[in-house]
């Protein structure tokens, strides 16, 4: 473990750390908020973030200002890299395919299913991390952005009993029927569309499901990928199907970058606050 950066923010820290991860064999980077009450030796909630393609573990901490509300809430929030990065990983010239486009899956086709193993790193190997060297105790809740949206939604529906909440700002919610989701899990996966749909929420909410996590999603109706790549209506057709609990705002105006994240992500946080901290 190797501290990296140490900000003051909102009477707590904003921390980024790297360390050795035994599921993707590379450093790993995660940035951490520990909010005042974690500083106190309080053992605080934990709220996990994905984010979506391109990014890194500083587009949530520099841009969201989720800081402000985790102090309020008590809250840690733990925001992970999206891919393994480094000499020797596979990439891909596209933006949406390689390094930084991790799709939170452990891929089973060469030369991808070497390093990235991201479902592991998420829900195995990070909560172990920051449980073992963190003041947190084991409340956990998740969300995401987009491709991180899809990690969010799809790991809390595969992992009953480990999340108390999960929310997500404008997912890939079917990425089998989608471009980006075609060609990740096509190169990532292969032909199998048995494994695709073990990382697709819409294929997920079809099957047999041990619990019935409710579901908060936000989309921007001004959003330049909502047509042709997120397609929020199948989620909606889905969880009506099956009558899982969903709640999805279609928010007008707004699009897919940060400055909508931005917008409603303390109303995400006191909607995690609420679940992590009942008895």
């Amino acid at each position: 473990m190797k501290k990296i950066e140490s900000h003051a923010s909102f009477g707590g820290f904003q921390e980024v750390w790297q360390h050795d991860a035994s599921s993707t064999g590379t450093a790993m980077k995660f940035g951490i908020y520990l909010p005042p009450q974690a500083l106190d030796a309080e053992r605080c909630p934990v709220l996990y973030w994905l984010s979506g393609l391109t990014c890194t573990e500083q587009n949530f901490i520099t841009k969201a200002g989720a800081q402000q509300w985790a102090a309020q809430h008590g809250l840690v929030i733990v925001a992970p890299d999206t891919s393994p990065r480094g000499e020797g990983v596979a990439d891909d010239a596209g933006y949406d395919l390689g390094q930084g486009a991790g799709f939170y899956l452990n891929a089973t086709r060469a030369p991808w299913d070497k390093h990235f193993r991201m479902y592991d790193y998420i829900v195995d190997e990070l909560p172990g991390v920051i449980e073992q060297h963190f003041p947190v105790n084991q409340a956990r809740a998740i969300s995401g952005h987009s491709m991180g949206g899809h990690g969010a939604l799809s790991i809390a529906l595969k992992n009953p009993g480990r999340y108390r909440s999960v929310s997500a700002f404008s997912p890939i919610v079917a990425p089998s029927q989608v471009p980006w989701g075609q060609k990740a899990f096509s190169a990532y996966l292969g032909d199998d569309e048995a494994a695709w749909r073990q990382y697709d929420t819409v294929a997920l909410l079809q099957g047999e499901l041990a619990e019935r996590l409710p579901l908060l999603v936000d989309q921007g109706d001004a959003d330049e990928f909502l047509a042709g790549q997120l397609k929020p209506e199948l989620l909606k057709a889905a969880c009506e199907k099956t009558g899982h609990p969903l709640t999805l705002r279609l928010q007008p105006g707004y699009d897919h970058s940060y400055y909508f994240i931005a917008s409603f992500i303390g109303e995400h946080i006191a909607h995690h606050a609420k679940a992590l901290k009942a008895v």
